[in-house]
């Protein structure tokens, strides 16, 4: 053999089998409801991009499990609105209305909403600003009957999650993309919360067909006293509490936490910081 011939190593790859025992070390288990955030990129490189790690956490989950995400709607729409939340009749025949089978995800959601919501037997509901998107066992169910209004509230994917026990993982994601904390926002008990209203279009046969939707906000915090990183703010203080699991996913640092007491711990959060600044 000549000496100073560099040979080449095979590449390293996450395979769907690897990411399985790593979702399975965190402490995912079979039959759990699992919400998902990724940052894909930092999960490292996969053998079949983010499906890998999708088809992965269901391996996990079983039959009687299931994996939801946050899709939203990526419509440029919302940008035309007038400051009433009104669509200007210039644009209003030409914007596609939502249609849960077909509307993209948001895209800074993460690839994976897309990815989980274009799998055979996915389900997505029906609001288009809160849409989630699941699939396996709890799919039908969890996004079901989805209020137009206040599509983070009661009866919610997201409520749903909470009443099943469910868990939230973030595989790689940052803590302030933890959506669930808007279930909070809802919930917390205080005042003069910030309020959008706008209109929206929903495909039909006939073509597009508008109505307002009324819901907290979720762009901004919820409370003008609330900082713009009170998500990420309530993520890391409950995290120092001791709450939660960290490890690694692929190459990706991953979070999994419990559903109801994140939304507990949050919306007390979000009561007391409140109190303090109307105080």
């Amino acid at each position: 053999m000549n000496e100073g011939v560099k040979v080449d190593e095979p590449p390293h790859f996450h395979t769907r089998a690897s990411l399985a025992a790593d979702i399975a070390a965190l402490g995912v288990r079979a039959g759990d409801t699992v919400m998902v955030h990724a940052a894909m990129r930092r999960v490292g490189p996969l053998l079949n991009g983010p499906d890998a790690l999708s088809h992965a956490l269901l391996d996990v989950v079983g039959p009687d499990g299931t994996m939801m995400v946050y899709a939203g709607w990526e419509s440029p729409h919302f940008d035309l609105l007038d400051d009433e939340g009104r669509m200007p009749n210039a644009w209003r025949d030409h914007v596609p209305g939502f249609d849960p089978a077909a509307s993209r995800a948001v895209r800074l959601n993460g690839v994976i909403a897309e990815f989980v919501r274009t799998m055979p037997g996915a389900h997505r509901s029906a609001n288009p600003g809160a849409s989630m998107a699941a699939i396996g066992g709890k799919a039908a169910w969890i996004t079901a009957d989805h209020p137009q209004d206040y599509g983070y509230g009661p009866g919610s994917p997201l409520a749903k999650l909470v009443e099943l026990g469910g868990r939230v993982l973030m595989v790689g994601a940052p803590w302030d993309r933890l959506t669930l904390v808007h279930h909070a926002d809802h919930l917390a008990r205080i005042p003069h919360k910030r309020l959008v209203r706008v209109e929206v279009p929903f495909a039909s046969p006939g073509g597009a067909i508008w109505r307002f939707i009324e819901e907290f906000e979720t762009d901004e915090p919820v409370h003008p006293a609330l900082p713009d990183d009170y998500i990420e703010r309530i993520v890391t203080a409950f995290v120092a509490q001791g709450n939660g699991t960290q490890g690694r996913i692929g190459d990706a640092p991953s979070l999994l936490v419990e559903a109801a007491a994140v939304v507990a711990f949050a919306a007390d959060w979000v009561e007391q910081w409140v109190g303090r600044a109307d105080g």
